[in-house]
């Protein structure tokens, strides 16, 4: 007979005992390896059995066991020290204290996914585990941080393979009472209760579960509630699951719902309110309106609200292509807001023109979630250098009139939480070489732009490290293959040859992620003879480990792991290559450090980021990649080598493929493989271990989450904090009232006459050309704009590049006309063929960039020199 419910019964703990339950809550025993040790020694059979999950352990452990810690005095000292070093790390001043005045009270950060621990599966990919590593590194360094997401009764899927290699996908159902979480709760003990109304008169219901990863609090809604109907129950039954209706109501949830929790929270726990909301991705975009709801029901009128809300909120985006972007038809939106359902006294066409596609090549029926995300934050950003050029090129039709480069999208190259992802072993080898506690801090902290001490490092102990490291993977790919061929249907008897799967002494490439098209899961395949030939050289052989899920949904990335999975299959190559399915946070953290390369070869531009070489990195592992995301940004010779790419416009996708695989094979065969076996006199591999070394003085401070954090704390939540106090009330009033001015009046701006002092078509380098413009302001004034001379060196259609913007002065008074003269002078500080333009921005002490409204004035062609004298 089946159970129709199920829950886990508990054993009591002793009194001794009980600091283990607040160790097992707090989700720092993630990345913290003593707590994880001091669990493991509590029963080394179930922390193994339970998958190294404290709270399944403790649920699971025998009295007698808890009895026998109970009277165990170096136990019971282990286990003070471990819950007193929790308390110090809980209330101790960390690196935010210390920065001074002007930083935000608080940060609330909304994401639909976070990768905090395998214990916790919300998360798919690299946003969830960027996420995760978000709050860990903001928890290191003190950051008053509040996550804010969904709890996922299914999480993503648990993947398995058929006996013919087709992917499988299960969805265990989580019982948020056996993972790491607590309930909200109100007072009086009931649960804290989120509400959203729906159209017809209904509503959607979702109480709070609370995780601590660290010292930040991470909120997670769940809409899996009695009062709730059977369909309002299933919002947030599974990550990226469901229709559009489904999508838009999770969206809700998240943005409007996560608002209201934040509220519900701060009001419960006394947490100081945030300044500043940190949306990752466009799922999470509706807390703005949220937001502008909260200040009109205070007396703003929209506009004002729409200006307050955007000075204090930070927007990320994570995709270089428009399809990754959630989009919804307008009327489902239209639906779902307005009298008869939520945020009633919001105007629903101003909601809808936050997010409709009102700019060429826009399709204006449909509402984009990045496209309100940007239209509600001030600030923007992507993930690394090479994702910011390609997002605003993007989304540069919002800026209509400016160039892609001036478009006000910054970037912030994402980090990983090393202490999440740098094994035990790494971290060992650097405690014993600068101290444990300098190890941390440089893990955590960071902040120097080298690890010089790993220079001091004995060649012997580096390739002892990686060779153990590279053993305990083997085992693992072994435990984990022998797993999945039994999922398969396989018999004891037909796997003795996993016993002979990779070998500890052969060059191992790792390649692990999701499964979409552009990142190019069987690119290594094109050539399946070559491919084979490499993985079974007489003399310099290499192994490769393959991990990766497609979207249940996407029966095309299905394709593309059967057709890997069947050539990992086959007899003559199976002990060189293996398909692990059910890649997760478990099997990475044993993945990157024991792989000696990380192959990555999307179609470039494609990846934002890719934050997997980066962990892989700090094991010392070399990158083997094509230059996109944050490999274009920082790669040197020193740390790996780049695939070259043939991405010209007119070749196609398959001759683009077979170059670049090509390439591939040609750096594998003739510098990879050499490099890795050829010996030096003391048989060793002295030029390979000298990258490992590079690698890790040079790469491994950049990589680092907290240097990601802090550059968010400095260049954007400060920032954001500012501009959040300064627009009060009135200040928001005044600046919705100068945009609407300024919009209304915009079309009586205009440059009339350009002239220099220049007197040739050439000029001598250092010399300065004075400018006199005269411009028609029509119905503003000086103090609304900003006259600027742009110069640079121009291109063959006279396009200037790296532009130079100086600001040019009214003279006098208006004339007859009521034209006014600005003038300045124009350094010519670079060679070749130079060029300059003039232009007319809106200018206002409140505005973050003079592209935000997106106005700008040129000269016509009319305007003669206004075109831009070029000096040749």
């Amino acid at each position: 007979m089946k159970a129709i419910r199920r829950f886990t019964v508990r054993p009591a703990l002793p009194d001794a005992l009980r600091p283990l339950s607040d160790l097992a809550r707090n989700l720092r025993w993630s990345w913290h390896t003593e707590t994880r040790d001091l669990f493991q020694a509590v029963d080394p059979e179930r922390w193994a059995a339970t998958e190294g999950d404290p709270v399944r352990l403790l649920g699971s452990v025998r009295p007698e066991r808890l009895a026998e810690l109970a009277g165990d005095r170096r136990f019971r000292r282990r286990l003070g020290a471990v819950a007193d070093d929790l308390k110090d790390y809980l209330t101790g001043d960390r690196w935010y204290q210390a920065q001074g005045d002007g930083l935000p009270a608080a940060v609330a950060y909304f994401s639909p996914e976070f990768g905090i621990t395998a214990a916790l599966p919300q998360y798919s990919g690299g946003l969830g585990i960027l996420a995760g590593d978000h709050l860990k590194a903001a928890s290191d360094l003190g950051v008053p941080l509040i996550g804010v997401g969904l709890l996922y009764r299914h999480g993503y899927f648990r993947q398995s393979l058929s006996r013919d290699g087709w992917q499988q996908e299960h969805y265990p159902v989580l019982d948020p009472n056996e993972l790491p979480l607590t309930l909200l709760k109100e007072p009086d003990g009931s649960p804290a209760r989120i509400s959203l109304a729906l159209p017809g008169g209904t509503a959607l219901h979702a109480r709070v579960w609370l995780a601590r990863v660290g010292r930040v609090p991470l909120l997670m809604l769940d809409s899996d509630v009695e009062e709730n109907g059977p369909g309002e129950r299933g919002v947030t039954d599974r990550l990226y699951g469901g229709g559009s209706e489904h999508r838009l109501l999770q969206e809700m949830l998240l943005g409007i719902g996560g608002v209201r929790a934040v509220r519900t929270y701060c009001r419960l726990t006394g947490h100081a309110e945030p300044e500043v909301f940190h949306t990752n991705e466009g799922h999470a975009g509706f807390l703005g309106l949220e937001r502008i709801a909260e200040l009109c029901a205070r007396g703003l009128d929209f506009d004002a609200a729409l200006e307050a809300v955007r000075a204090g909120t930070v927007f990320t985006t994570h995709t270089p292509v428009p399809a990754g972007i959630d989009r919804f038809d307008r009327e489902l939106v239209a639906r779902h807001f307005g009298p008869d359902a939520e945020l009633p006294a919001l105007p629903v066409q101003r909601i809808l023109a936050l997010g409709m596609e009102t700019y060429p090549g826009g399709e204006p029926n449909l509402f984009n979630m990045a496209v309100m995300g940007l239209r509600l934050a001030q600030r923007a950003n992507g993930v690394s250098v090479l994702h910011g050029r390609v997002s605003r090129e993007m989304f540069a039709g919002l800026w209509p009139g400016f160039d892609p480069e001036e478009v006000p999208i910054t970037s912030v190259t994402n980090g990983v939480h090393a202490p999440t992802w740098v094994a035990p072993e790494v971290f060992r080898l650097g405690a014993r070489q600068i101290g444990a506690q300098r190890a941390e801090d440089a893990l955590t902290v960071g902040g120097s732009d080298r690890w010089d001490s790993v220079a001091d490092i004995p060649d012997q102990d580096i390739w002892e490290l990686r060779r153990c490291l590279r053993e305990q993977l083997v085992e693992e790919v072994r435990q984990r293959l022998r797993a999945s061929w039994r999922q398969r249907g396989a018999g004891a008897a037909e796997l003795g040859w996993i016993d002979g799967v990779l070998d500890p002494g052969v060059l191992t490439i790792g390649f692990a992620r999701r499964v979409p098209s552009y990142k190019r899961l069987t690119l290594m395949l094109r050539d399946r003879d070559r491919l084979t030939e490499l993985l079974l050289h007489p003399e310099r052989p290499l192994q490769i480990v393959v991990a990766g899920k497609a979207h249940p949904a996407d029966d095309s990335g299905k394709r593309l792991v059967q057709e890997l999975v069947r050539f990992a299959d086959d007899p003559r190559v199976r002990h060189r290559i293996v398909f692990l399915p059910d890649y997760g946070m478990a099997m990475a953290q044993k993945l990157y450090p024991g792989c000696d390369v990380w192959l990555n070869n999307p179609l470039r531009p494609l990846e934002a980021c890719g934050t997997s070489g980066m962990k892989a990195a700090l094991n010392g592992c070399l990158n083997l990649s094509v230059l996109d995301g944050w490999w274009d940004e920082w790669f040197q010779p020193d740390f790996g080598w780049p695939v070259p790419t043939a991405d010209g416009a007119g070749t196609d996708p398959d001759r683009r493929d077979d170059l670049e695989a090509a390439a591939l094979y040609d750096l594998l065969e003739r510098h990879v493989t050499p490099r890795f076996y050829d010996r030096g006199r003391g048989g060793l591999p002295d030029r390979w271990i000298e990258m490992v070394r590079r690698t890790l003085t040079l790469l491994g401070p950049k990589v680092l989450a907290g240097r990601m954090v802090r550059e968010y704390v400095d260049r954007l939540y400060t920032p954001a904090a500012v501009s959040h106090r300064s627009l009060t009330p009135d200040a928001a009033t005044e600046l919705a009232a100068w945009k609407a001015r300024v919009r209304a009046a915009w079309h009586g701006v205009t440059v009339d006459h350009v002239e220099t002092t220049a007197t040739a078509a050439t000029a001598e380098l250092g010399t300065t050309v004075g400018l006199r413009v005269r411009v028609g302001l029509g119905e503003l004034t000086p103090d609304d704009v900003e006259v600027q001379a742009v110069s640079g060196r121009v291109d063959a259609e006279d396009r200037i590049t790296d532009a130079v913007t100086v600001p040019l002065k009214p003279t006098g008074t208006p004339d007859l006309e009521g034209r006014r003269v600005y003038e300045g002078p124009l350094a010519l500080d670079r060679t070749g063929p130079y060029g300059y333009t003039v232009r007319i921005l809106p200018s206002h002490r409140l505005l973050a960039s003079g592209a935000e409204l997106g106005l700008v004035t040129a000269p016509s062609e009319e305007t003669g020199e206004g075109a831009g004298v070029l000096l040749r």
